[in-house]
């Protein structure tokens, strides 16, 4: 696996001012961890890649020159893309690979966001080391909606394997079993002191006594969710996905692939040296995982301690610390980029997420449940992308059979979905490949029920979707009914975000407004399930004027 270097340029939308980060070397990326030495595809030399620091209203123009030995796709994550769906970087769906020693010049807007996204690969498993983040100031004039820190400290969440993670991968899908576990998780690309040879590169930050500071934390492990904490502090959450919060004191926080969490931490212990400390949260009943612990450390200036605090950290299998957290979180109605809850609804979707097998066929060594391989699906839908070109493209010049738009607004079929003794119903558990799709009116209001199922196994799914925020209105657990749980909705200040953990056994009720041109996936953020099919795409009519119209894409746009 070889290095991808990335050229930026950032260009003010107010000031004409330009900031240059060229293109290193390209040439493999050896790296030491755990005691052995990887090859890996990075950027610019370094896993994490560069951080990008942008502010609200800045056009980026990123240049990517693709010399790995894989093809590859750069998704801006969180980002609206408005009008500029041809920079989303989702490999089929807006734009064909990158092919080796080809590049692409993403150009985009950031629009109304404030806080922390990220960037990563968006193609196979690549983004187990192609990511970084992205950090998006107010703009020029405004102020945070708290009181300003002292410092801010990245704090990058992921996940390592001591093997190529593409063979990993395929691998998993020749056999049709489970994937191999990972053997490490990482703070900014470090194991920490708990793992064997690494405790010389456990990330280290300082802290000064009385001071504040702003731990902007991403979560970019490919399948984990991950449980964090500080040893003897708390935290307050001030913004998730780059929405504000109202400010929510804790002492533990969980993370879901793909989301971002901005935390307050005070220095108001004694000096000394405390552990940052990450750990799974592995809510799948009997399936294994990687039940290690990453580790960072904080030392207070002036401290001679050599011996930090560890947090205690919730067990693996803690749901309720899970849901109370994530239940609990609500937006800051008063922030800048506040959007209220649209109050009228146009289209009302129920989908069930879960796994699920897809028949073997010629392959009779398939390590599936009931000698069939394992799949993952939405509403027993399993996507299957195109090849031949992006769903964008056929969409923008009205391309058939690269897709069909026939996906359902409700399952097929109606059962317990709960229920843990179908999780191997035949009837139920099967499924096939198709490229299905949703499309939506430009400007009509949506509502998606998602419904997590027994199917195979019970899980927690952390579900995103490209190019929009949406309100998170209420989630709970067992079978949803509306009768009931519609009378749970938060209509005043629900959580607004991009990436929803989905409680296990449970589920979730979001709304947005389709208010941004294009095609736009809809999946679940652990790679696994995307890989096995957890995935679909809303396809959102032009509004019917300039600003309303998606344009052509680039000149340089990539070819399948």
């Amino acid at each position: 696996m070889a290095r991808l270097p990335l050229f930026l340029a950032l260009a003010s939308a107010f000031l004409a001012l330009s900031q240059l980060v060229s293109a290193r070397d390209v040439q493999n990326l050896t790296v030491q961890k755990l005691c052995q030495e990887r090859v890996i595809t990075a950027v610019n030399g370094h896993t994490p890649g560069p951080l990008l620091h942008v502010h609200d209203g800045d056009r980026l123009i990123i240049h990517v020159i693709n010399n790995s030995p894989y093809n590859v796709t750069i998704h801006w994550h969180g980002i609206f893309q408005l009008l500029s769906g041809w920079a989303d970087g989702a490999a089929y769906a807006t734009q064909c690979l990158i092919r080796t020693g080809q590049s692409y010049i993403y150009k985009f807007n950031i629009t109304n966001q404030e806080g922390t996204l990220w960037w990563h690969a968006h193609a196979k498993w690549l983004r187990a080391t192609v990511y970084g983040g992205l950090i998006i100031y107010p703009r020029k004039g405004r102020s945070y909606p708290f009181s300003k820190p002292n410092k801010e400290f990245p704090i990058i969440l992921g996940e390592w394997w001591n093997a190529n993670v593409i063979d990993v991968e395929n691998q998993a899908l020749s056999n049709g079993g489970p994937a191999n576990i990972s053997n490490a998780y990482l703070i900014n690309g470090q194991p920490g002191d708990l793992y064997p040879c690494s405790s010389n590169g456990t990330y280290k930050i300082q802290f000064v006594r009385g001071k504040t500071y702003l731990l902007r934390i991403i979560n970019a492990a490919l399948n984990t969710q991950l449980f964090f904490k500080i040893a003897n502090h708390k935290m307050i959450v001030v913004s998730i996905d780059a929405v504000y919060t109202e400010p929510y004191p804790t002492n533990v926080i969980l993370v879901a692939p793909g989301q971002t969490t901005d935390v307050l931490v005070k220095a108001d212990q004694p000096i000394g040296s405390y552990y940052m400390a990450a750990r799974p949260y592995a809510s799948a009943p009997g399936v294994p995982f990687d039940n290690t612990t990453t580790t960072g450390i904080i030392t207070y200036k002036g401290s001679k301690s050599s011996t930090p605090k560890m947090p205690t950290m919730p067990n693996f299998n803690d749901t309720m610390t899970a849901h109370k957290f994530n239940s609990n979180l609500t937006s800051l109605v008063h922030g800048k980029t506040w959007i209220p809850v649209p109050t009228e609804v146009d289209e009302h979707m129920f989908m069930t997420i879960g796994l699920g097998l897809v028949s073997c066929g010629g392959n009779s060594n398939c390590s599936g449940p009931l000698g069939q391989r394992l799949a993952a699906s939405i509403s027993n839908f399993l996507f299957e992308f195109p090849t031949n070109m992006s769903m964008l493209q056929a969409h923008f010049y009205n391309i058939s059979r690269i897709y069909n738009a026939t996906f359902p607004d409700q399952p097929l079929k109606t059962f317990d979905y709960t229920n843990s003794s179908l999780s191997l119903d035949q009837s139920l558990v099967m499924t096939t490949k198709s490229t299905t799709v949703k499309k939506l009116r430009y400007n009509s209001t949506v509502e998606i029920v998602f419904q997590d199922t027994s199917l195979v196994g019970l899980d927690n799914h952390p579900m995103h979707i490209h190019g929009f925020n949406f309100h998170v209105l209420a989630q709970g657990f067992g079978n949803y009914n509306a009768s009931v749980d519609r009378k749970k909705f938060n209509f005043r200040n629900p959580q607004a975000r991009n990436t929803i953990g989905v409680p296990v056994g449970g589920w979730a009720v979001i709304r947005f407004t389709a208010n941004n041109p294009g095609v736009w996936l809809l999946h679940c953020h652990m790679d696994l399930h995307l890989s096995w099919g957890l995935s679909t795409a809303l396809v959102v009519d032009n509004g019917g004027t300039p600003s309303s119209t998606l344009p052509p894409p680039p000149s340089d746009f990539p070819k399948c």
